[in-house]
């Protein structure tokens, strides 16, 4: 990874982007492609064929040592001892507060040693505060600036994977991964994804990313694969109902709140923000995360307040127009005595209001 002139950090595959035409943005500190030929375009492809993504922005941090196990298990909320070698391990990392201070995906190498992958504008924050937190004997490393990270994500994702490697790619299942070559070259073949669609994240040595990123996109071709950028994978994630750290979760959120209750294992040993945890849980939920469908014409984004007859009942965290419903679609958090599918609520878009109608996750 290296600095652009404008102080952003810039991925491996920087140059090619720009080469392709793309439209570039900062992000998280990092200069990133937020579109190719179009946010529609790229997201239609992504959910009927396929679509190749640069995600080297995203964190890696690599835990070791005899207690690397023991360090991870406090730290995060869901269980480590979940993991068995080519698992992977969706979670939350909360403070005392039981706030949320990242959401990220674990990874068992072998024993003692995981890799953790993290929001790209969290990384810092996280490797400081793991390291904060670890066991005498265990160390936690950034290992962000060497390696790459792609996603190859849609329906015709394996079938692309396939002609690249002699992996038996249908053994992976779901939230699974296997070690191997893809293009001659080593990595991490991760069943995972922010689309909701088939799909593989893969990670390799940085020095491989433009070999990678060219012998995907020629053996994509024949499916009419599209590079895609961060607008398309926005959209695709917020149409299945994802969150997005920085949107739809934070330090001022808890994870009961935010409807990912299912990835704190409170029965457990001791973790930081357990008893919080507890507390919150017993005492119930005032205000949750839930689906609004916009009816007619229009775009709630984060911060637009939602009011139901005339009172202001929440607000939007994240919000676009879906290009497989051809409508607009938000999330956002409202009191939970609103939230029942059907209820009609209005949102302030400038100095006019726009309808909507709560829904269940994910739209699609």
């Amino acid at each position: 990874m290296s600095r652009g002139g404008s102080n952003m950090k810039e991925t491996p595959l920087n140059a090619i982007h720009k080469e392709s035409g793309a439209k570039m943005t900062d992000f998280g500190g990092w200069e990133m492609p937020v579109e190719y030929s179009g946010i529609i375009e790229e997201h239609l492809a992504v959910r009927k064929r396929c679509g190749l993504f640069d995600i080297s922005h995203m964190g890696e941090l690599l835990l070791t040592g005899g207690g690397a196990e023991k360090s991870l298990q406090r730290i995060i909320t869901n269980d480590a001892q979940l993991l068995d070698k080519g698992k992977v391990l969706y979670t939350l990392i909360c403070n005392e507060n039981g706030g949320i201070i990242d959401d990220l995906v674990v990874y068992k190498l072998q024993k003692n040693k995981f890799l953790l992958v993290v929001n790209a504008s969290n990384t810092e924050k996280d490797f400081d505060w793991i390291k904060e937190h670890l066991d005498n004997d265990a160390q936690i490393e950034n290992r962000t600036e060497h390696y790459a990270m792609l996603a190859l994500q849609g329906p015709d994702s394996q079938k692309v994977l396939t002609k690249l490697t002699d992996l038996n790619l249908q053994e992976i299942n779901y939230y699974r991964f296997k070690e191997g070559k893809v293009a001659g070259k080593d990595m991490i073949i991760s069943r995972t994804g922010y689309t909701g669609e088939l799909g593989y994240e893969l990670y390799f040595k940085a020095e491989y990313a433009e070999k990678i990123w060219h012998d995907i996109i020629k053996a994509g071709k024949k499916f009419e694969i599209l590079p895609a950028g961060l607008g398309a994978r926005d959209t695709l994630r917020l149409e299945k109902g994802f969150p997005l750290y920085g949107n739809d979760i934070d330090e001022n959120i808890d994870p009961y709140q935010a409807k990912l209750g299912w990835v704190v294992k409170l029965d457990k040993g001791d973790f930081i923000g357990k008893e919080k945890l507890k507390e919150l849980k017993r005492k119930g939920i005032k205000r949750e995360r839930t689906g609004f469908m916009i009816q007619g014409r229009g775009v709630a984004r984060k911060g637009h307040k939602i009011y139901c007859e005339d009172q202001e009942i929440g607000e939007v965290s994240s919000g676009s127009y879906s290009p497989l419903l051809k409508k607009g679609i938000a999330m956002g958090y409202i009191k939970s005595d609103y939230i029942e599918p059907g209820n009609k609520v209005g949102i302030k878009v400038r100095k006019r209001f726009i309808d909507a109608e709560i829904v269940e996750l994910p739209f699609v």
